[in-house]
């Protein structure tokens, strides 16, 4: 009898595609979201919104900002404040090489995705550090650089 492996079944919610540009990132971490019910209806319909979402090492754990899930329309319990902060849910061992991590000057966690995986609601935080002026126009050189070659590869071929 032949084990099959289990695949990951993800379903992308949201995404930052502003983190990438305006930060280095040098490390990605997988953390589960401590959510509420109507919470994670409006999840699964596609309503967050994490541009200026980032993470901050607290007491007792690891905590995420500036997530902003819109409220459920057919909520029938309790409102939810839509920019409430969110306990995130990592082992022990990553809550302090995090918070290791953050206490070095200029080092952010920001929030790059939000998803399920195999049903679970998990957040991708980015250990970052920002980037000044000139890093952002190499970035910018470097994808229209990209893009060129691309561009050329493609008429080459053509035909």
């Amino acid at each position: 009898m032949v084990k099959e492996e289990k695949k990951d079944k993800i379903e992308q919610v949201a995404t930052n595609r502003k983190a990438r540009f305006d930060y280095h990132i040098s490390d990605t971490y997988e953390a589960g979201l401590a959510l509420e019910g109507p919470e994670v209806k409006s999840l699964r319909l596609k309503q967050a919104t994490l541009t200026s979402a980032f993470a901050r090492a607290e007491k007792d754990g690891l905590y995420l900002y500036g997530l902003h899930i819109a409220p459920y329309a057919y909520n029938t319990v309790k409102e939810i404040d839509p920019l409430r902060t969110r306990k995130l849910l990592l082992r022990r061992q990553e809550i302090k090489r995090l918070s290791g991590a953050l206490s070095v000057k200029g080092m952010a966690l920001v929030a790059l995705e939000v998803y399920f995986k195999n049903g679970w609601a998990k957040v991708l935080l980015g250990l970052a550090k920002g980037k000044k002026a000139p890093d952002k126009h190499e970035s910018i050189k470097k994808r229209d650089i990209d893009r060129e070659m691309r561009r050329d590869y493609k008429d080459k071929f053509k035909g």
